[in-house]
């Protein structure tokens, strides 16, 4: 059994119902849906407090950072007490779009990290454009990183990687490295402790070959474990177990 570690099964071009109902059958044991705002990370809540085998995570997207205000802060920290709550995120720096503002994103996601501290919780990270800044920023509060977290959908470099995980981060990949030019991805498997691998879809986006282009769905994420199956050489069973084990590790409130 797999473990889709991040989703957004919240997304309204999904029948999320048949989903949950496809798990056991599609070969998943746990979805984490991931917030991205209050209004979804609430959905997401929603979502995983009626079903036994979703949980979710709380977080504002760097894209949303002008968002931010103490109120929400306070919401999301109580919010963190539910069994169902995971995570904090997805959280981090986007310099993708001309018009994001570097200091608010930096603002919302250090005050984000301070919650993830208090609740003892594990963050999601969501970096675009921006290793360096997602770097310093997260060694100059490494104090609030007492439960580590996760790099999610890895695209950065085999040194950034090893950068992350000194800082106690687990890798995570999603279908975009079985994509015929994502030869750095497989490099970056290949050499990092696969006690810090993870999977994800981030669907509904990043389908994996041979489903590029269409929408993704949580039951994908074998194409990732068997993609990285066949970089380590081993079996799907056994990547499934690796994963598996991570993810238990790192988000130690899934039961």
């Amino acid at each position: 059994m797999l473990i889709d570690t991040h989703s957004h099964i919240t997304d309204k071009k999904f029948d999320y119902r048949q989903i949950i109902a496809d798990m056991d059958k599609d070969n998943l044991s746990r979805i984490i849906t991931v917030g991205y705002d209050y209004k979804n990370s609430l959905e997401g809540l929603e979502i995983a407090k009626n079903n036994e085998n979703v949980y979710c995570s709380l977080g504002l997207h760097p894209s949303s950072a002008n968002f931010f205000d103490d109120k929400l802060s306070q919401q999301h920290l109580e919010l963190s007490n539910h069994p169902k709550v995971v995570a904090i995120g997805e959280i981090g720096l986007d310099y993708h779009y001309p018009d994001f503002d570097k200091a608010i994103q930096v603002k919302a996601c250090v005050a984000q990290l301070e919650i993830a501290h208090r609740a003892n919780l594990p963050v999601i990270i969501h970096m675009r454009d921006c290793d360096a800044d997602m770097k310093n920023l997260l060694k100059a509060n490494k104090s609030k990183l007492t439960k580590g977290g996760v790099m999610h959908c890895y695209s950065g470099s085999l040194e950034s990687a090893y950068e992350y995980m000194d800082l106690g981060f687990y890798i995570s990949f999603t279908g975009v490295i079985t994509y015929k030019n994502a030869k750095k991805a497989s490099e970056i498997i290949e050499n990092i402790p696969p006690d810090k691998i993870l999977i994800e879809t981030d669907c509904p986006y990043l389908s994996p070959e041979p489903y590029r282009g269409q929408l993704n769905f949580p039951k994908n994420v074998v194409f990732v474990a068997k993609h990285i199956a066949e970089v380590l050489d081993k079996s799907l069973k056994e990547v499934a177990q690796i994963t598996t084990d991570n993810a238990y590790r790192l988000f130690d409130k899934l039961k």
